[in-house]
């Protein structure tokens, strides 16, 4: 199947910068995925930058203190070591450009009915704290920008990172027009789960025939109910069976029939759907770029 080279894509050049090559979370990710995205040729004048972020903007689903204390290093010790990144001023920069690239794909999946984003994913971040590689939420934000907005009624934030979507869940809870749905697997990070609207906890080791089955009856079954306006889809990679944080026994290809169902079944539906990368492990680098491009290839398809 061929193709398609006009699929809206967003991503800054900012994503990625010098970072240690050893660190378990891989900054030059967002670079490598750039380029093979490049490589497959599907990017040209269909490719946007989102706005430099700032703060405040932010504001809206963080905690004041907080945004102003991270983006100042003024956070203690212990929070950052709970968040897990050292802070720099290029990781500044990424991290509140990160969340104005979902938003602006969120608005271009309901101009277009179907958007990419580079990145992404941060679904860890609580309104007053960072954890789990991630320091804001770009999730919780988009949505809560939409819904307040009056550019979409209701929003479902459909999660298959392998961890448990639990800041996304937490900043959400009293936003009645966000559905969040988690499916993740349990026995895993985070240990301290915050309920979603619906939380679909696997077993370790679940192949693919029976994880496809899961995610294909619940999101239909969340299609049909809820009938958003907008899909916010968290295509983590952590799902794979050699992932480095897994615990699941997903292929390769499991993750290409999940993406391509995802995106049948919301645009069988005339719903629109944005996605974002979430996470992915990986001492080989190139190999990670790769997974995380599965999804790109995936909604090019359509």
């Amino acid at each position: 199947m061929r193709l398609n080279p006009h699929l809206p894509l967003v991503y800054h050049s900012n994503y990625s910068f010098n970072f240690d090559p050893k660190h378990r979370f891989v900054m030059s990710k967002f670079a490598q995925l750039y380029k093979h995205v490049a490589e497959l040729g599907l990017i040209g004048p269909n490719l946007i930058a989102p706005t430099l972020g700032t703060p405040e903007p932010l504001e809206l689903v963080h905690c004041e203190n907080y945004i102003q204390d991270l983006w100042h290093n003024r956070l203690d010790e212990k929070a950052m070591r709970r968040i897990g990144l050292p802070w720099s001023q290029p990781l500044m920069n990424r991290t509140f450009t990160a969340p104005q690239g979902t938003l602006r794909t969120a608005r271009l999946a309901l101009e277009h009915g179907l958007a990419c984003h580079l990145a992404g994913g941060t679904h860890h971040a609580h309104s007053d704290f960072g954890s789990g590689f991630c320091m804001v939420n770009d999730l919780a934000f988009t949505a809560q920008t939409l819904i307040q907005s009056g550019e979409v009624t209701n929003v479902l934030i459909f999660d298959l990172d392998v961890h448990q979507g639990d800041g996304t869940a937490a900043m959400l809870a009293h936003q009645p027009y966000a559905y969040t749905c988690s499916i993740h697997c349990e026995k895993n990070f985070p240990f301290r789960k915050s309920p979603s609207d619906l939380d679909i906890g696997l077993a370790n080791n679940m192949q693919d025939t029976e994880y496809l089955g899961i995610v294909d009856d619940t999101l239909q079954f969340l299609l049909k109910e809820l009938n958003p306006d907008l899909v916010l889809y968290d295509a983590g990679v952590d799902i794979w069976q050699d992932d480095g944080l897994g615990k699941l026994d997903i292929t390769w290809e499991g993750i290409k029939k999940r993406d391509h169902l995802v995106f049948k079944r919301c645009l069988e539906h005339n719903i629109p759907v944005a996605s974002v990368i979430g996470g992915g492990y990986d001492r080989n680098h190139e190999r990670l770029a790769q997974r995380h491009g599965i999804v790109i290839e995936q909604a090019a398809r359509f």
